[in-house]
């Protein structure tokens, strides 16, 4: 199936730009999206904060962009984007994860999707929860309309849907500030995004950083572990299942990824998925998914026994509690003492002195 192949490159930090030249050229990248149309490119934020892992890496980012504007994707046709949560702010990640020396270095702007225009989509009675969870409708960008769209997502785990990648990736750009509603239908969610993609974009292509990949409770407070790996595909399902085997999971024992299959959405069987570039066969990183404390109170609201309080808490203008909460635990309490702490490890690894370099203008 040529949709179920995904390029897979061992990589180092002196050599990791070109080498994502190499993985796009493996997954012949050209073929999959159009040089003369408009591209949309996702970028991954998940902390506003730089946390190793945790959003799209600077030289991941670099990598896509040098490429593309080398072989010859016109710069104003590129739209490097993000949206905000509500415990992130788009133009200050943009800033930590020092995205924007490299976008303005090759000559692109960023958009923060909040400031764009939105409009209602009807996307059919085909979707598993989102009409539910949004019966007055599902606003989207009118700029994703008909474009075509490059995901930047990282190699992690998540306390809502065991693994993230490349599907949960249009989380953050198909859905308003108010997504976490989806939480609790989180994979039923999942496979919707990819019915909503296959609708809006002519062609969709996966880039995943596996440089450093973070195990435990993610998407934020994980544990990061230099892996050297950068990924390719045009099927997000194929590119998350293979994540998901190299963290040491069953891709199809993963709900999310299970049911694309089942609905003809992608491959998530390894048996059916062809691996470009480095044999995968025996690695297995043996990561185990935890829930932050902020996951864990979400799920005991939304799907424990304190359920009965959700609307009150969770759907009510009492609702500004949880932001409150979730930026108080993890910017004030576990980033300056926890997070600080994994962080000047880091820094003594190729990767967190390459970050270094790029923060520096190296």
């Amino acid at each position: 199936m040529a949709n179920a192949r995904v390029a897979v490159v061992r990589t180092n930090a002196e050599k990791v730009v070109a080498d994502y030249r190499k993985l796009l050229e493996l997954i012949d990248y050209q073929s999959i999206i159009d040089k003369s149309e408009d591209t949309l490119l996702k970028l991954n934020l998940s902390w506003t904060k730089y946390f190793p892992a945790c959003s799209s890496q600077p030289w991941q980012v670099e990598g896509l962009v040098k490429t593309m504007v080398e072989d010859g994707y016109a710069p104003d046709k590129l739209f490097p984007l993000e949206n905000k949560t509500v415990v992130t702010n788009p133009h200050k990640g943009a800033r930590n994860n020092l995205w924007m020396p490299i976008l303005d270095k090759y000559g692109l702007g960023f958009t923060a999707l909040p400031e764009v225009e939105w409009e209602v989509f009807d996307f059919g009675d085909q979707l598993l929860k989102l009409n539910e969870i949004f019966p007055e409708g599902i606003e989207i960008p009118k700029m994703y309309v008909g474009k075509q769209i490059i995901h930047l997502p990282t190699v992690k785990t998540h306390g809502h849907s065991t693994t993230t990648g490349a599907i949960k990736n249009s989380f953050g750009g198909l859905l308003k500030e108010v997504r976490h509603y989806a939480h609790k239908y989180m994979h039923e969610v999942l496979v919707d995004l990819m019915l909503m993609q296959k609708q809006l974009h002519p062609n969709i292509l996966a880039v995943m950083d596996g440089t450093v990949a973070g195990d435990g409770a993610g998407p934020r407070t994980m544990i990061p572990h230099s892996k050297n790996l950068i990924l390719a595909s045009a099927d997000q399902v194929a590119i998350d299942a293979v994540a998901a085997k190299l963290m040491g999971f069953d891709p199809l024992s993963i709900p999310y990824l299970r049911m694309c299959q089942e609905r003809g959405l992608g491959v998530a069987d390894m048996r059916e998925i062809e691996i470009l570039g480095e044999d995968i066969s025996e690695i297995n990183f043996h990561f185990h998914t935890k829930k932050s404390f902020v996951i864990w109170g979400d799920q005991l609201l939304r799907k424990g026994p304190l359920r009965f309080l959700e609307k009150v808490a969770l759907h009510s203008p009492l609702v500004v509690w949880a932001p409150m909460a979730s930026n108080i635990y993890h910017d004030w309490f576990w980033y300056p003492t926890v997070g600080k702490s994994i962080i000047r490890k880091y820094s003594k690894t190729e990767w967190g002195q390459l970050f270094e370099r790029y923060k520096k203008g190296a």
